[in-house]
């Protein structure tokens, strides 16, 4: 039996602007470049956060609606929804993500988007939210690489994996 041929290129599309939402595919991306692989991230609707210079390191923990969240941890008792809702709960529950990233030496969003594009990784915005959320180049990060249309990211895209986190 043959081994499958290695990934050459993966184009990871993040879509969500929570902190749990952004992570993943931060992760992939560095993980990617380690392995030589090119990495590509395209940033849409509310994922565009993570990229827009103001808001990348404010993203926070979405508690509400989130059945897997746990106290203290993902062995503790499971947070019910409504509680998640309580004024400061999405605070605290960011600040002990931080806490356990700090301890793995995960940086932070605006660090890790810089060590993605350093490394020779491509960060993209989906031009149809950069439309729709009135946005300008000035809004993002400086090494947001180029605002796409769908059509362009497949492009990019072809002969590689797609992820969508």
């Amino acid at each position: 039996m043959s081994s499958p041929d290695k990934i050459k290129k993966v184009s990871i599309i993040i879509s969500r602007g929570s902190l749990e939402g952004v992570y993943p595919g931060l992760i992939m991306a560095n993980g990617a470049r380690m392995e030589g692989i090119e990495a590509n991230l395209f940033f849409t609707f509310f994922g565009l956060y993570a990229i827009l210079e103001k808001y990348q390191d404010t993203l926070k923990v979405a508690t509400v609606g989130n059945p897997a969240m746990r106290i203290p941890d993902a062995k503790g008792f499971p947070l019910p929804t409504f509680l998640g809702a309580l004024p400061g709960m999405s605070a605290f529950a960011t600040k002990m993500m931080q806490k356990e990233m700090e301890k793995l030496d995960i940086p932070p969003v605006s660090e890790f988007t810089q060590m993605i594009s350093d490394a020779g990784g491509k960060i993209y915005a989906c031009k149809a939210t950069v439309d729709m959320f009135h946005l300008s180049p000035d809004d993002f990060v400086p090494h947001m690489d180029k605002v796409l249309t769908v059509g362009d990211f497949y492009e990019l895209a072809a002969g590689g994996q797609i992820i969508f986190t």
